[in-house]
């Protein structure tokens, strides 16, 4: 999941329901309105190039782009806002399907769950699919690719409250005092929010979702939907899979969310494992001592960077090519820095150590100098929308912190985590918010289910997909690296879904994202 379970860091989450006419037998499960809707088809959008490399796509793979944009379908579904009153307000559902290559040899549809929750799926069949690479590519010879926007996101009906999620931050030590006022900011923002249009942000929960996808479901005639979950995705697939058990085919969830929604909890885990993972990066970076100087053993890099993080905090630098000042909170930004980043931030961390002048060092800007997550170029569709992000996360949130128990579990985080603690500031995201607490019920079933875990990421820590293993069942497939939703990035991970979905069988585990040599 990317829940921002603080203000500084991890941008990083119950409606009743009602028979479906159409459902074929109790095992089936509850459909979530008593109409059928149906695909109302339309032209897909139409992207420059800029956007389209905005994207993320390389200049030699933007015309395979256009390509698949001409045979990617693009629709909406009309759903209810309000899964108990079917017969009231309704909402847009944007989705997209990329028809299977051999028609003939057709095993049915895969549906790809977004990341966040607010991340954009419009155009998943094309990006997380069909041009990710070989491998992936595969998976649309015998199955239709379905990509959506979730309610409140992108293409999909949506609302937008202003946010100021960072509070009156000054760099440096964060004192008590500063951070009642961060606190006291992100009361008063929750509720501003939380006030503006709670009948459509009370109904952004992940269990709406699901509803929501299973009438997608059914506008396009299919009877069951096989899913491939990314973060929050795998805890939209639990609950998908456990209110429709008989609509679920074969799920593979990657990087797999905790089986409950308490920020405080998925903050003290990630923390815990960004640490952790650490002292992998502090032992590479002592074997390279020659090239970093951060220290020999992996033990001089730890104190080396526990040093820098206070000597920023008590002394940040301002650069005039910056828009970020370097802090505490910055050097142990670059402290928990997955695998694939550790030359580059490795790179950074020495740069500091004998940083001057008035512009930032290379590696540091270009690690630190990066625009904000979720701002699109122009034109480009919606990568995150942090309003359904807040919604969904603090509708089901029941820790909702008081200032002294965040600030105690801010001490203690700072204390357990020398390197990398300072990085997630306070740990607080939905105290003030004004919507009741709504959490889904998620049941073990018996259908084929994948739970992907990466061994040393924080992000979805390794332990979550034990918990999720135990509480609804499953077959785990280790990762053996530190990289999120990275299973189908790697092209040997990759032909292992692609054989998964095709077959039902599953292997041990793969090896991930290699560290850099």
């Amino acid at each position: 999941m990317t829940y921002r379970t603080s203000l500084t860091a991890l941008a990083l989450a119950l409606a009743g329901v009602v028979a479906h006419p159409a459902a074929a037998s109790a095992t089936a499960g509850p459909s979530s309105t008593s109409g059928v809707s149906s695909v109302q088809w339309k032209s897909c959008p139409a992207y420059s190039d800029e956007v389209i490399r905005s994207l993320g796509v390389a200049e030699e793979k933007v015309a395979a782009f256009r390509s698949l944009m001409k045979r990617l379908e693009c629709g909406t579904v009309s759903v209810p806002l309000n899964h108990r009153e079917p017969g009231g307000r309704e909402i847009d559902i944007a989705v997209t399907r990329l028809a299977a290559t051999d028609a003939a040899h057709r095993l049915g549809a895969v549906a790809v769950l977004p990341g966040g929750p607010g991340n954009s799926g419009y155009l998943d069949p094309v990006l997380r699919t069909a041009l990710r690479n070989e491998e992936m590519a595969g998976l649309n010879e015998r199955y239709d690719i379905i990509g959506f926007d979730p309610r409140g996101v992108g293409y999909s009906t949506k609302v937008a409250c202003p946010l100021s999620p960072h509070g009156p931050q000054e760099p440096g030590t964060l004192t008590e005092e500063a951070a009642r006022k961060i606190y006291d900011a992100q009361v008063a923002a929750n509720q501003k929010c939380g006030r503006s249009d709670p009948a459509f942000l009370g109904q952004l929960t992940t269990e709406n979702v699901a509803k929501d996808l299973d009438l997608v479901r059914s506008a396009l005639g299919e009877r069951s939907l096989n899913l491939l979950g990314f973060s929050w995705g795998t805890y939209l697939g639990m609950v998908y899979r456990s209110l429709f058990p008989g609509h679920t085919g074969r799920a593979f969830l990657d990087s797999v969310a905790p089986p409950w929604t308490r920020v405080d909890e998925h903050a003290k885990g990630s923390a815990e494992a960004a640490e952790r993972n650490f002292g992998r990066m502090a032992a590479w970076l002592a074997r390279r001592d020659g090239a970093y100087g951060l220290g020999a053993t992996a033990r001089q890099v730890r104190e080396e960077v526990t040093k820098l993080v206070r000597a920023y905090d008590k002394s940040p630098k301002i650069y005039t090519d910056l828009q970020r000042p370097i802090d505490g909170s910055a050097v142990a930004d670059l402290a928990r820095r997955n695998s694939t980043e550790w030359t580059r931030a490795g790179k950074a961390l020495a740069e500091l150590r004998t940083a001057a002048g008035t512009t930032a060092p290379p590696a540091v800007k270009e690690l630190l100098g990066a625009p904000m997550m979720g701002t699109p170029a122009p034109g480009a569709p919606e990568p995150l929308n942090m309003t359904m992000n807040l919604a969904v996360a603090c509708n089901e949130d029941s820790s909702r912190a008081g200032f002294d128990t965040a600030w105690r579990d801010y001490q203690q985080l700072l204390k357990r985590h020398p390197a990398t603690g300072r990085s997630w500031g306070l740990p607080v995201m939905c105290p003030g918010w004004p919507l009741p607490v709504q959490q889904a019920t998620l049941k073990r079933g018996s259908g084929s289910l994948v739970l992907a875990g990466h061994l040393h990421e924080f992000m979805s820590v390794y332990d979550w997909t034990l918990q999720t293993r135990r509480a609804i069942g499953g077959t785990v497939y280790t990762v053996a690296d530190d990289v999120h939703v990275s299973t189908t990035r790697v092209p040997k991970c990759a032909a292992d879904v692609v054989r998964y979905f095709e077959t039902g069988r599953i292997g041990r585990g793969c090896e991930g994202s290699p560290i850099p040599s």
